[in-house]
């Protein structure tokens, strides 16, 4: 569903992630969804894709053991699919380059700074002679670089990295030289970038498949945002990951693993509005009991809920969004008011269900999408539909957006006073008429997220609807339960993850991407693990067009 234009109101975040929003993005070809079935091979576009702070982090940990997450000193990423690694929006400024200069010089010399982190990259590194430093240095060059490049070096390439050895190494000690290589290391495209050349197939000559390492990175990145493992490696040289049944095989593997969790923390924390709640700030004479450490345990509470369900639970998009229990501490308890719970360790909470249920009424969900010590139901009515729906609500411009304006917190005893009135305008209706039903159910929710029946001694009138579905909801948790039987909502979700898991935004000739995996989400009743497989099981994820290689 494509919203009206001429939207008005305080929206928060209205990207749409729709490439032809962009007046010099030329519209791409559509595909009619049903030749998506006549068995064609579609490979969808593999655009290049550099490392974003997340994975550059996570990568220099495992080369390295630099936990420092230097990364984080580089200028952030656009935001383009909403999760900062789109390969679209993934430029390299000159501030940039000079910035990767800086961080892997730091993490060179950290690599390199005592006799205990020069063994970590190879064991003769720790007390090297005169006479074996050449050598010693061969050995780190011929473990490191292809580890680095996530590939077996090429002819030559090992004696081009040990000549900056030498050259780092004049007037100077062994791990200069060492630390020299570590730098050229991290600056070459081939760290930087994920590369991929293909190997060719000869039943379709018109399409080439990534090579082993190719997959193992993909594989890698996908849910680990790191460099492939040793078992990955391993795997891409016996030639297992050459079919979706062994890659499915390590993707299951995979996801087992506890560094999946992270990843998917990183997902939720990019898809939610949590991940400043621990800076988030409020009046102290209005809300008392918040503070900024409360903001950072709900953080925790939201990311707690969703690793249990996901990996414990029953694991479906529906369940988290209609869950009748949560995780708090003994401090966020005191702070929602929930008796009976103790201590700092987090623990699993049974909800009062006529004022919670789910994912979006925890209180870190309502706190982040208010963007002030008021609420704005046009702010949590943008995050529903924009986010998890993915309706697209275009920005105001010219003269819409000189009208743009919140209305007088005096206007009105309660949110739906100020707004209804600030809505009656026949242009901001176009939009508003979406938004507001949405946010005016989560009325019962205060700007941090505590529940409430009344606002300024008014009976909250926290009714509303959902675009799509027919009839009216009385609150928040029959809309939460709305959204969860809307198909809609599932195939938003699937697409959110198809769009992080490759790294790009989706765009109307990948619309057969889209479709088999939100296909697949379906057939799987929407369990969100079995989502994240049968993301390497798409031709997008075994096949590279020709033409993403001119």
């Amino acid at each position: 569903m494509i919203l009206a234009s001429g939207c008005t109101g305080n929206l928060g975040d209205t990207r749409t992630n729709d490439p032809t929003d962009d007046p010099g993005t030329e519209n791409p070809t559509t595909v009619d969804p049903r030749a998506c079935e006549d068995g064609s091979v579609r490979p969808g576009r593999a655009p290049l894709r550099r490392l974003t702070r997340f994975e550059y982090n996570n990568t220099v940990r495992d080369l390295f053991d630099d936990t420092t997450e230097p990364a984080f000193s580089l200028p952030s990423e656009d935001v383009g699919n909403g999760f900062g690694n789109d390969a679209d929006a993934l430029s390299a400024s000159s501030l940039l380059a000079e910035q990767l200069s800086t961080v892997a010089e730091g993490v060179a010399r950290r690599a390199t700074a005592t006799p205990d982190a020069l063994a970590k990259l190879a064991p003769c590194a720790r007390d090297v002679s005169p006479e074996g430093e050449e050598a010693c240095a061969r050995t780190i060059v011929e473990r490191i670089a292809p580890l680095a490049y996530r590939r077996p070096l090429a002819a030559g390439e090992a004696d081009e990295l040990l000549a900056l050895y030498s050259v780092g190494r004049t007037d100077a000690t062994f791990d200069v030289g060492v630390a020299t290589v570590i730098e050229a290391l991290l600056q070459s495209p081939d760290f930087l970038y994920r590369i991929e050349w293909g190997t060719s197939d000869p039943e379709r000559p018109e399409l080439r498949r990534p090579t082993g390492d190719e997959m193992a990175t993909r594989l890698s990145y996908l849910f680990w945002g790191t460099t492939p493992d040793e078992d990955l490696r391993l795997a891409a040289q016996a030639g297992e990951l050459s079919t979706k049944e062994g890659v499915r095989a390590h993707a299951e593997r995979m996801l087992d693993d506890p560094r999946a969790r992270a990843t998917i923390r990183f997902f939720f924390d990019n898809l939610l509005p949590i991940s400043n709640l621990a800076d988030l700030e409020r009046n102290a004479e209005a809300f008392p009991t918040f503070s900024r450490s409360i903001g950072g345990l709900m953080r925790e509470e939201t990311q707690r809920f969703l690793e249990h369900e996901i990996f414990e639970g029953a694991g479906t998009w529906a369940s988290i969004l209609t869950a009748p229990y949560t995780f708090m501490n003994g401090p966020l308890a005191a702070f929602y008011g929930v008796s009976g719970v103790t201590g700092d360790e987090f623990q699993e909470v049974q909800l009062d269900t006529t004022q919670r249920l789910g994912l979006l009424t925890q209180a870190g969900v309502m706190a982040g999408t208010t963007h002030s010590n008021t609420t704005n139901p046009v702010v949590r009515g943008s995050f529903v539909l924009q986010k998890l729906m993915c309706q697209k609500i275009p920005l105001p411009t010219g003269d819409i957006l000189e009208r743009v304006k919140p209305p007088d917190p005096y206007s009105g005893a309660t949110a739906r006073e100020r707004f209804s009135q600030h809505s009656q305008d026949e242009v901001c209706r176009a939009c508003h008429q979406y938004m507001d039903p949405v946010g005016f159910t989560f009325e019962n929710y205060d700007a941090v997220g505590l529940f409430r029946t009344t606002e300024n001694d008014v009976t909250i009138d926290a009714s509303g609807s959902l675009p799509g579905t027919p009839g009216t909801v009385s609150g928040p948790t029959e809309l939460v339960q709305k959204l969860a039987e809307a198909e809609e909502v599932h195939d938003c979700f699937a697409t959110r993850w198809a769009e992080f898991g490759y790294g790009l935004t989706l765009r109307a000739e990948d619309v057969c991407t889209k479709q088999a995996i939100t296909t697949a989400f379906k057939a799987s009743g929407y369990n969100v693990k079995q989502l994240l497989i049968e993301l390497t099981q798409t031709d997008a994820f075994h096949y590279i067009a020709v033409a993403n290689q001119e």
